[in-house]
């Protein structure tokens, strides 16, 4: 588990045995109709305080293919939903694919321009994908773009 690769389950499960959580999984049944589609690049915003970080969590922990989050969304709304969006089965993709997880707040400082910042990301979640596929043939391993496409098109 990785901080930004594949961050695992931890968070949201923190989440789910909260006092306050409301249960918002039906998401991944829409998410899960837009994998390996033109439209699989999706922005899920929320207004300040609406829970876009529990969100994250929640798509990380369902798709992150190195955390067992079976039992954890067996017991979830999206075990059962009968949305419009669930065409599928509810688990076709769970732990499926490469996650990576980003707060930008955690990068932009005031201390740092926005090109540094953004270097300092880019290195770091490098470093993390480097990690996790130390064998793999990197054209560029200081281009975040190019090092996901090199991995991709090496492990699909």
């Amino acid at each position: 588990m990785g901080t930004y690769l594949n961050p695992g389950k931890t968070s949201f499960e923190e989440a789910v045995n909260s006092e306050i959580f409301i249960d918002k999984t039906e998401i991944i049944s829409f998410l899960n109709t837009v994998v390996r589609t033109k439209q699989k690049y999706v922005s899920v915003s929320r207004p300040r305080r609406f829970g876009k970080t529990m969100a994250a969590d929640m798509i990380c922990s369902y798709y992150d293919r190195t955390s067992d989050s079976r039992a954890l969304f067996e017991r979830l709304n999206i075990s059962s939903s009968t949305s419009v969006f669930n065409k599928n089965e509810w688990d076709l993709y769970l732990g499926k694919f490469d996650v990576i997880r980003l707060v930008m707040t955690k990068f932009f400082k005031k201390s740092l321009t926005v090109e540094q910042s953004l270097d300092t990301m880019q290195r770091m979640v490098i470093r993390d994908i480097k990690k996790e596929y130390p064998d793999a043939d990197l054209f560029n391993d200081a281009d975040l773009l190019q090092t996901i496409e090199d991995i991709y098109s090496q492990n699909n």
